[in-house]
């Protein structure tokens, strides 16, 4: 069964490469000394020479430049971060138009990142919609021969022709594009003590057609 791997500290690693560069004992004496291979006291002893010189460099332009270089840096990721929120704020707003704007194969961005750049959820880049089903896209055909016939038709009507739930029909017409044409409901109402005759539905609808709803009539 092999050993468990020794694990050696900044303090010891320092401690013999200062013992290795005083030259009073050989690699082997500090080896047995220390109770490791040689060759780590050969690599920690050139490791310690080659960054003597370093610690005697001027520590204020050091800082300098690293504060300098840290500022740059900031200023990029603050310009990255504008630019990406500007670039949300173009994208299209469908669902489906950002999915379009996906690389799956991309060699650097995942899916879930690229996700995250256009703010489209992930579930939403897997998920595949269902589509109307047989039985809707027949009733959205009759729906549509009714309504070439008879363009006043509304949902009630609609619901009444057919036998469905009103709620339906609203969204079938709705994913057709089809309303009833009929006088809408006016916003304006008549002046205090104005006299509305007492008309039909119908004919008050070309007379005055801000006094008549259009479900009235649809």
């Amino acid at each position: 069964m092999a050993g468990k791997r020794r694990v050696f500290g900044a303090a010891f690693k320092a401690k013999v490469a200062l013992a290795a560069a005083k030259g009073d004992r050989t690699t082997a004496q500090l080896a047995s000394q220390f109770g490791i291979h040689t060759s780590q006291v050969t690599a920690w002893k050139k490791q310690l020479m080659g960054q003597v010189a370093e610690l005697f460099a001027d520590g204020r332009q050091r800082r300098a430049d690293q504060a300098a270089d840290e500022q740059e840096l900031f200023e990029q990721i603050g310009r990255l971060k504008m630019e990406v929120e500007w670039l949300k704020k173009k994208l299209p707003r469908s669902a489906e138009l950002k999915r379009r704007c996906i690389e799956p194969n991309h060699k650097h961005l995942s899916v879930a990142r690229q996700c995250q750049l256009v703010g489209l959820a992930r579930s939403s880049w897997y998920y595949e919609p269902l589509g109307e089903s047989a039985e809707n896209l027949a009733l959205m055909r009759e729906i549509d021969c009714l309504y070439t016939k008879r363009p006043f038709f509304g949902t009630r009507k609609i619901q009444r022709h057919f036998g469905i739930n009103r709620k339906r029909a609203q969204r079938l017409m709705r994913l057709l594009g089809l309303e009833a044409v009929c006088p809408k409901r006016s916003t304006s109402r008549p002046a205090p003590g104005h006299k509305v005759y007492p008309y039909s539905l119908r004919n008050l609808a070309i007379t005055r057609p801000d006094q008549v709803w259009a479900s009235d009539i649809c």
